[in-house]
Formats: structure tokens, C-alpha cells, sequence
């Protein structure tokens, strides 16, 4: 257990940052310039140091699948004409590790480890939600 010397602020969640960069098609997230690590989801502290000294800066949007599941309808009732989608859980070049859908690869070409970069969907007018897709041969975003 790590003793304090001070209360530690309430973490609640500020994404403001974060929703209004993917409109820019820009992927803003939270780094520590204490300890140096990415971290979500965005709160006033980071939680592997508890430092107070955050900035968003921009991740590369490039990484390696280090899980995946496919979301059934059971789960997201409000979402079933979009269901089941594939979710993958990407390991950044630079940056922490982020959760989106995958778009443009059937189930039987997912993987672990597979190459794959960001885009950015525009669900509705203001709204682009990430999601990711498989790298081509050569790119390098």
C-alpha cells in the first residue's frame, strides 16, 4: 500500500479533449510528464504515479492487436442492428492501450498481433468515433 501525504483529488473522467480531437480525425491522449506513461481513461491524476502534471498529446494511432472479442447482441441491447461487431484492444506505438471496433477484416483474418491503424467514422454529424483497420503491406500511416 502507498502512503500519501496528501488527499488525492477525485478522479472524474474529463474526455473533452479526446471527443473534440476525432473530430479533427486526431487521436489526443493523456500523458504523464512525471512517470511518462499514457494513460486512460483521462482523470485529473495519473493513476500509476498519482501526478498531478498531465498533457494531452497526440498517439500515433498505429499498433499491434493484443486482444479481441466479437460483441454479441445480448450485450448492447439499444445497439442490435449493429451487432455482433468485432472489438479489438490495440497496443499503440506510442500511446496506451485502446479499445475500439475493427472495420474492414472478417473474424477468421483477426489476430493477435495483427498491424492495424486508426480511422475515424463520422456516426452522425459532430460525432467520429475511432475504429481500427488492418495496415497494408508498406504503410505506414
Amino acid at each position: 500500500m502507498i502512503a500519501h501525504t496528501k488527499a488525492l483529488p477525485r478522479i472524474t473522467p474529463d474526455s473533452a479533449p479526446f471527443w473534440s480531437a476525432l473530430r479533427e480525425r486526431k487521436l489526443l491522449l493523456p500523458h504523464c510528464l512525471n512517470c511518462g506513461e499514457w494513460h486512460l481513461p483521462p482523470g485529473p491524476v495519473c493513476p500509476a504515479c498519482f501526478s498531478d502534471q498531465l498533457e494531452w498529446r497526440e498517439a500515433s494511432g498505429r499498433g499491434r492487436v493484443s486482444t479481441w472479442t466479437v460483441v454479441h447482441k445480448a450485450w448492447f441491447p439499444a445497439f442490435a442492428a449493429d451487432v455482433p461487431y468485432n472489438v479489438v484492444q490495440v497496443e499503440l506505438e506510442e500511446g496506451p492501450r485502446l479499445t475500439a471496433s475493427v472495420v474492414g477484416l472478417p473474424n477468421h483474418r483477426l489476430a493477435v498481433g495483427l498491424a492495424v491503424c486508426i480511422d475515424y467514422e463520422e456516426v452522425r454529424a459532430g460525432m467520429t468515433l475511432p475504429r481500427f483497420r488492418p495496415m497494408a503491406d508498406g504503410e505506414h500511416g
